[in-house]
């Protein structure tokens, strides 16, 4: 059915989607929303879904109504995500839509959950309030807003973005493994953004050996939420008890992914030392089948995969990629040893490789970021 929304449908959706933006790393298993609530072509109440277990983003909006003293009743509504008609932290917002009698409701995607799946606009359709999907620009704009909780609705799996920093001739370290600093202070001040945006940041024991990282979000303008849960793929538990994750297991969790032949005397020390340790059977690509279902589980729907080759080789294999974010630095390295971006499997062939659906670029200081989207959920 072709779209009924008008240009100024669309600019009140575009300004959803903005609004939902406010709610990124705060409200995570969630979505993010927003939503304008309009009488005639005045907007009189807006809102987002600012934080877990808070207000949806059409009871904040009907709450900002009413603040400013005006009424929703017979006002159209603009909302990023089908209102909701289930129970949760908050109660269903497809309730509150008809409490409030608006006329209208166009809402720019579906929900893909078991527990929503249309039942929301179904209801009110029941009780004869306008309903419409949109479609278009704004649809496609708010459903890859909202991939990771798209994936992890349709797949128990929380989406991957794998992050490097490569040279000019596409390699993330020397043949020594020294990579500080390839790309420069924006790019890097970009990746605690994305840190703090992320549930779970994801590293191999090689890049925590020879990098010793924390993988906190610092310095970030707004704080975070929390800190993302912090993994290391280490299959024989090796991870040092006196590395900077280690040492700060109490402060933000840390959870080591090892084969379940991992020294047992390891990992015990590790467990004592407040790490979390899941114990996997299989190879590299097995373990991080594994680890990809026990996180979506806890439920966390967004992993940023900062390192090494082997680990994001292993994620390709599994496919398990669904996003690169790669900083091209005006550095040129060359050498036959120096590290590529990934390792895994070797294809025989060009019609082999993984294609990215799009792929977008913008300056960051002096990098270039690089962004390709292999899946759309």
């Amino acid at each position: 059915m072709p779209s009924t929304l008008t240009a100024q449908d669309r600019l009140h959706l575009a300004r959803a989607l903005e609004l939902a933006e406010r709610g990124r790393g705060r409200v995570a298993p969630n979505p993010v929303v927003g939503a304008v609530v309009v009488s005639g072509d005045e907007v009189i109440g807006e809102g987002w879904h600012a934080e877990l277990g808070g207000l949806h983003a059409e009871r904040a909006a009907l709450a900002d109504v009413a603040a400013r003293g005006n009424d929703a009743a017979g006002a159209s509504v603009f909302v990023t995500l089908e209102p909701c008609a289930h129970h949760g932290r908050q109660p269903p917002c497809s309730e509150a839509l008809v409490e409030a009698r608006v006329a209208r409701v166009v809402y720019a995607s579906d929900d893909p959950s078991e527990k929503a799946s249309g039942r929301g606009p179904g209801m009110m359709r029941d009780e004869g309030i306008q309903v419409e999907l949109a479609s278009g620009a704004e649809a496609s704009a708010a459903r890859l807003q909202n991939q990771a909780f798209r994936k992890h609705a349709r797949t128990g799996r929380p989406l991957v973005a794998l992050k490097s920093a490569l040279t000019l001739d596409g390699r993330t370290a020397t043949a020594s493994g020294d990579s500080q600093w390839i790309s420069g202070s924006e790019s890097r001040a970009r990746v605690h953004r994305w840190r703090a945006e992320s549930e779970a940041v994801a590293v191999g024991i090689g890049t925590a050996l020879a990098d010793d990282p924390q993988l906190t979000a610092r310095d970030v303008p707004e704080a975070p939420a929390r800190q993302p849960l912090r993994v290391v793929f280490d299959s024989e538990a090796r991870l040092p008890l006196d590395s900077a994750l280690v040492r700060s297991a109490r402060d933000a969790p840390v959870l080591v992914v090892a084969s379940a032949g991992a020294a047992s005397d390891r990992v015990e020390a590790l467990r004592a030392a407040r790490v979390e340790v899941l114990l996997a059977d299989g190879d590299e690509r097995a373990r991080v089948g594994v680890a990809l279902d026990d996180l979506g589980r806890r439920p966390i729907t967004s992993v940023l995969l900062e390192g090494g080759a082997g680990l994001a080789g292993a994620f390709m294999d599994a496919g398990e990629i669904d996003e690169l974010r790669l900083f091209v630095a005006p550095v040129l390295l060359g050498g036959a040893g120096s590290r590529p971006l990934l390792a895994g499997s070797d294809p025989d062939t060009i019609a082999e490789a993984h294609r990215a659906l799009v792929v977008e670029h913008e300056t960051c200081g002096e990098d270039l970021l690089v962004r390709a989207r292999m899946k759309e959920y």
